[in-house]
């Protein structure tokens, strides 16, 4: 494990990423492929000349920065292996790496996460179901399964997965980065006319159903947890 003497906490360094994906693609893929651990307070990737291949990822808890680096270490990411160490603190990292030591920089990044911790809070209520019904839970998340779940039962299992509530600006590798995880994968495919949904494919229903299982109800954004049900043929 690339950590050397760094203590874990609660930012990770990523580096070896592909230079030729553009930075807000870059960020989102790797909100969506690290927030399955945690939840995750920051992402910062800079496109300067000495910061190219580089992140930086703030998770809320140390534990979640833990099996992040664990469990991905190595991951092909936009075909090429992450290498993940934990960082010196992210403020420091980058400020050093470009030159500019700011004392203030760990006090300015805590009051900027107090910040965003808050603006998230208050789009999630703006975004919860005005009736105020509960959802049913069975064991997903609430936020999806009152809208979805009659769909869920209208096809059987199979090897296709039927992905809705996705943001617009999800791109299939993305997705394929999400759902390469897991045993079986074949492909990712969307349509374009139709932003919003996709269709994974698995060798098997064994496999894809893995998948659901793990994925349902994941935030690619705070506000879009993913719908997930089998395709119909």
């Amino acid at each position: 494990m690339l950590t050397g003497d760094i203590p874990p906490n609660q930012t990770i360094y990523v580096k070896n990423l592909n230079e030729k994906v553009k930075k807000e693609e870059l960020k989102r893929s790797l909100y969506c492929l690290f927030s399955q651990y945690g939840r995750i307070l920051d992402v910062v990737a800079l496109k300067t000349a000495k910061l190219r291949g580089q992140a930086w990822v703030v998770f809320s808890e140390v534990t979640a920065a833990s099996n992040a680096v664990r469990q991905m270490q190595g991951f092909p990411f936009y075909d090429k292996p992450m290498r993940i160490q934990y960082a010196k603190t992210m403020s420091d990292c980058i400020t050093e790496a470009e030159g500019v030591y700011d004392p203030n920089a760990k006090k300015k990044k805590k009051n900027e996460e107090k910040a965003e911790r808050k603006r998230r809070a208050e789009e999630s209520q703006q975004s919860a179901p005005a009736n105020g019904k509960p959802a049913e839970s069975n064991g997903g998340p609430t936020s999806f399964r009152h809208g979805n779940q009659g769909a869920q039962e209208t096809a059987p299992p199979n090897n296709i997965l039927f992905i809705q509530n996705l943001p617009h600006e999800t791109t299939s590798m993305m997705l394929q980065v999400l759902f390469q995880q897991y045993p079986g994968f074949r492909e990712v495919r969307m349509i374009e006319a139709k932003p919003g949904i996709a269709f994974v494919e698995f060798e098997d229903d064994v496999q894809s159903s893995m998948a659901m299982q793990a994925l349902q109800g994941f935030k690619i954004t705070p506000q879009n947890p993913m719908a997930v049900t089998y395709a119909k043929k």
